[in-house]
């Protein structure tokens, strides 16, 4: 490389923090809603073939999995929010020791 040639450092931005919060945060609940519906479903199907009755799917929705989702959606947020400001201060301050090196 020669001493002439530019070196391009990448300045961190704050502005994509929250969208990958949003993004993680929504993906991982849609994912949680999906795998404790299913198991839910699962569960109530079984239960239902034991007892020798019909089950009762919407209780899988209502009492199972949208309050599953919810829960794990302020969980996933805290979680990703704490990860992205976490990961964007280590990028700043590999920014600045590389402006400055």
């Amino acid at each position: 490389m020669s001493s002439g040639a530019a070196i391009r450092v990448h300045h961190p931005s704050w502005g994509w923090v929250p969208v990958r919060v949003l993004l993680v945060t929504f993906l991982l609940t849609l994912l949680s809603f999906a795998v404790s519906l299913f198991g839910a479903i699962v569960t109530m199907f079984f239960g239902a073939v034991v007892s020798g009755s019909r089950p009762n799917m919407p209780i899988a929705y209502r009492h199972v999995a949208l309050p599953f989702a919810a829960s794990m959606a302020v969980v996933v947020l805290i979680v990703a929010s704490v990860v992205e400001v976490r990961r964007f201060r280590q990028a700043k301050a590999l920014a600045a020791i590389e402006r400055a090196g």
